[in-house]
């Protein structure tokens, strides 16, 4: 009998999904076009989070916590994509430029390569995301700017 553990664990691989999936329903999908890449991200309050991904991930839930999740995909001659171990660098703050530093680590599921971090979100407010996404060594980093908005029920 074959034993799953560690990150590859199916239960592990449909959390993470699902967590896209929330992440989609809550918001249009959110994708930056650099090229032949394409940038994904999205933020969740960390409360949306299952108890089991949440403790797969390391991730304490919490409702005045959020996760940012940004992975990139590169485009292949035959219309298929491949993940990218991008690195990702940025801040998060009001509107009115006070911010701090986002933390990300790298999460390797498979074939997929994830960059996540855990911020604390501030009630109602607009937040603002600015990010240096380096997905080629060769190129300046692309820069991706969002505002959102996380409401603590």
């Amino acid at each position: 009998m074959r034993r799953e553990s560690g990150l590859f664990h199916p239960a592990r691989l449909i959390g993470l999904a699902l967590l896209w999936l929330v992440a989609g329903a809550v918001q249009a999908e959110q994708v930056e076009h650099v090229g032949r890449y394409r940038i994904h991200y999205s933020a969740v309050n960390t409360s949306f989070l299952t108890p089991e991904v949440a403790a797969a991930y390391d991730i304490q839930r919490s409702k005045r916590t959020a996760l940012l999740n940004v992975s990139v995909l590169e485009a292949q001659p035959d219309g298929s994509t491949r993940p990218v171990a991008a690195t990702v660098e940025g801040r998060v703050g009001n509107l009115a430029n006070q911010s701090q530093p986002l933390s990300f680590r790298t999460v390797r599921e498979g074939e997929s390569i994830y960059q996540l971090a855990v911020f604390p979100i501030q009630r109602g407010e607009p937040m603002r995301f600015t990010l240096d996404v380096y997905y080629d060594r060769n190129q300046a980093p692309a820069e991706v700017a969002f505002i959102q908005r996380f409401f603590i029920d």
